[in-house]
């Protein structure tokens, strides 16, 4: 017999159906959402990053002729800040100020050099903030000019005067008191001192001298204007040879350079007496020293040869904890001999040109060549970078001077500074360093991933270290063993721990759990070994029990007579600690280990992290692993016990087998939760990027790093950028491993779904 259709029944199957279709409808478009959205994710991750492995660009803005040739030779040539303005130093004692981008003249100005003198040296201080020259001259003085720009705006137009200061008076300093002229000078001009070194000619009363003069500020309360104090002395080297002289910022390192390869390193700290503090050959056999110049921050030189290697010689402590010069690095420019060598300002970049007028532009920690043009068919005789090494400005010796732009913002970035050691200046060998902020100027950012990713999955290991086995045990006895009217506490009770904020269990873990942890360590090691036995000596005095009491028992509420003996168990391991740890250790357990084995102890650490973001994973792994073996069918349970095996055979080979999709996807959930946790790490560990594999020691994840750094960035930065390629790295490795996590759990099904 037909059933009978009415209008009401056909109207509700309808609407099922339509409800059917709107259900399958939206699950497919939340999924595709999904995807949608992960994918716009790394194509934003990748659109932020690409610019880090952009090659830096050059273009050449204009050619013109050398403004005011007439004036002489260029001993310098420099650039103001914002590119519109250069200036032309001339053997003469005149400067010629002049737009870069058309070569105008803007002003001439004359150096204050007497008369019935000529200029024998030159040499420039530090182009940083207003930089200073100096001018030696064959009577034996010398004369100190800074040029200066003063920026005014009138009309709504910027507009850039010129001008020369003496920072120690328009009269020539008397270097040396024979009259001797100076063949070659150097100068550092700091606020309260002045350090200049010049080498004399050969007189006919004797050979020249390697002179050390100071002038100290000395500022008088009834006096406007500073006196000063001026202290001689000589270096006892000798002066043949020496092609030329560097004195670094802080007026406390001399270095003396000859052609031949030599290299003299000298303490000038006590200005009446210099000492050497070593001598030695930084060229090959054969090879000679073409061009020398700091890198920023004046602790490296920069050295050029006639094959056309230019090498990097910075201060390093050797064994005796004495400063000495070593090579770290070198790069091969050309083959042809290095002309000059001009440094970046602001970075570790530095500039070279060579034999052949061609120009390199390099940066020097992250060992890139950035660029490399023929700025001109005529050789070089004059270049400068700007102060934002962004524009480049090249004299040749056809007469012509060369403008160029340059596009080059990120070079610090390569992948041997991102992955591989690097020997940074003042470190004493290559290391793996995070290092992005500094309140020194001279700082030089160092953005090694290593550390950050060694710390991700540092953490993630001693988080799952603890976790797994608790939350697995855990789910495998409430879902096989526990009794079900129990289980219906124990479960909820478990999940809603995965409800408690990161935030509390960090801040639990920094303020409470790293202090009682560094108190009672030995208690936490005591609780490995006195937890169990107490747990075994429980089961084995369960068996005496008579029957009569044990039968009371429901089976599957064994565990909860397990829950006083745990406690107590803890308790006695932290009671019992302390004079064990006086015992065995003649006093604290961490300073024994800081004696025998050498291991520190730092408060915050990765033995907090692992048991506070453990205790964060449990709730992740437990449920959905309990989940897994809860589903297991149960004839294939029931037809395992009918066939003779005993629960625990059951559980091993059939339960866990047939649930081991499950509890893969578990453990592999649980590990994603923990390496991209944050405020856990970001609170107990210290934040310390080092690479070290004891569990005493703190670390920093990629994902703190990225909450901490992020917010103080300037945007479109380097320090910007890398920290959005630390957010890829962080994409693509869970990615990577949840992808193949995936391939496994599906194998692990097709094998064991025949069960």
């Amino acid at each position: 017999m037909q059933p009978i259709k009415t209008k009401s029944g056909e109207y509700h199957q309808r609407w099922r159906l339509i409800k059917d279709a709107l259900a399958r409808y939206g699950v497919v478009a939340g999924g595709l959402g999904v995807i949608v959205a992960i994918v716009l994710i790394f194509f934003y991750l990748l659109y932020v990053v690409y610019p880090l492995f952009i090659s830096a660009t050059s273009e050449a803005v204009s050619e013109y002729a050398v403004p005011e040739q007439t004036l002489g030779n260029t001993l310098l040539l420099e650039m103001e800040e914002q590119n519109e303005m250069g200036a032309r130093f001339t053997d003469s004692g005149q400067v010629a100020f002049f737009e870069t981008a058309t070569g105008k003249t803007v002003s001439t100005q004359a150096v204050a050099i007497p008369e019935g003198t000529h200029i024998t040296s030159f040499a420039q201080g530090s182009p940083i903030n207003e930089g200073a020259v100096i001018y030696g001259l064959s009577d034996g003085r010398a004369i100190i000019v800074k040029h200066q720009y003063k920026v005014t705006y009138p009309n709504n137009k910027r507009v850039i005067t010129p001008s020369l200061k003496y920072p120690l008076g328009e009269q020539p300093l008397v270097l040396d008191d024979s009259g001797a002229a100076l063949e070659k000078i150097a100068v550092k001009v700091g606020e309260s001192a002045t350090t200049i070194v010049a080498k004399t000619a050969n007189t006919p009363e004797g050979p020249g001298k390697i002179r050390l003069i100071n002038f100290q500020k000395e500022q008088s309360l009834f006096a406007d204007e500073a006196a000063l104090t001026r202290t001689d002395s000589v270096i006892e080297q000798s002066e043949a040879g020496v092609a030329d002289i560097l004195i670094d910022k802080d007026e406390s390192n001399l270095y003396l350079v000859s052609n031949d390869g030599q290299l003299g390193f000298f303490d000038i700290s006590d200005k009446s007496s210099p000492a050497i503090r070593q001598q030695q050959n930084v060229v090959g056999a054969g090879q000679k020293i073409t061009s020398v110049a700091f890198l920023n921050g004046d602790i490296s030189l920069m050295i050029g040869d006639s094959t056309g290697l230019v090498s990097q010689w910075s201060m390093v402590k050797d064994k005796l904890n004495r400063p000495a010069m070593q090579k770290i690095r070198s790069f091969k420019v050309s083959d042809k001999a290095v002309v000059s060598i001009d440094a970046e300002q602001r970075r570790k970049g530095f500039m070279t040109t060579d034999a052949d007028g061609v120009v390199g532009i390099y940066h020097s920690t992250a060992e890139r060549q950035l660029i490399k043009e023929r700025v001109s068919d005529a050789l070089p005789t004059a270049a400068v970078l700007s102060p934002r090494a962004n524009a480049l400005l090249v004299q040749s010796a056809d007469g012509k001077m060369h403008f160029w732009h340059i596009d080059n913002e990120h070079p610090e970035v390569s992948i041997k500074s991102l992955w591989q050691k690097v020997w940074y200046e003042s470190y004493p060998k290559p290391d793996y360093i995070w290092q992005s902020s500094s309140a020194n100027s001279d700082f030089e950012p160092k953005y090694s991933l290593t550390p950050l990713v060694f710390g991700t999955l540092k953490a993630a290991f001693y988080a799952m270290l603890v976790a797994m086995p608790l939350a697995l045990m855990g789910a495998i006895y409430t879902a096989y063993f526990m009794a079900p009217r129990m289980r219906q506490y124990i479960k909820p009770s478990i999940e809603i721990m995965g409800a408690l904020p990161t935030v509390i269990l960090g801040f639990l873990a920094g303020l409470w759990l790293a202090p009682f942890m560094e108190e009672h360590l030995s208690g936490f090691f005591a609780l490995l070994v006195i937890v169990p036995v107490g747990v075994m000596l429980f089961a084995f005095a369960w068996q005496f029990v008579p029957k009569t009491i044990t039968h009371k028992l429901s089976e599957g509420w064994d565990a909860a007579l397990l829950v006083p003996v745990i406690l107590l168990s803890g308790w006695i391991a932290f009671k019992v600690s302390v004079p064990l740890e006086t015992f065995l250790f003649h006093g604290s357990l961490r300073d024994w280990f800081k004696a025998e084995l050498g291991i520190g102890y730092d408060q915050r650490n990765a033995l907090v992290v692992g048991v506070a973001m453990g205790f964060a994973v449990i709730p992740t792994i437990f449920s959905i692993a309990e989940d897994a073996i809860f589903s297991v069918p149960k004839h294939l349970t029931v037809g395992s016990l009918a066939l003779g095996a005993t629960p625990w055979q059951t559980m091993a080979r059939v339960v866990l087998l047939t649930a081991s999709p499950g509890i893969f996807s578990a453990i592999m959930i649980g590990f994603g939760r923990a390496v991209g946790e944050t405020m856990i790490v970001l609170m107990a560990t210290g934040n310390t990027p080092v690479m070290d594999l004891s569990v005493f020691q703190g670390l920093r994840t990629l994902a703190a790093n990225i909450a901490v750094e992020m917010p103080e960035s300037e945007v479109d930065s380097t320090h910007y950028r890398v920290l959005f390629l630390a957010a890829l790295v962080l994409f693509m490795f869970t990615f990577i491993f949840n992808t193949l996590a995936e391939v496994i759990r599906q194998r692990l099904r097709e094998k064991y779904s025949s069960l």
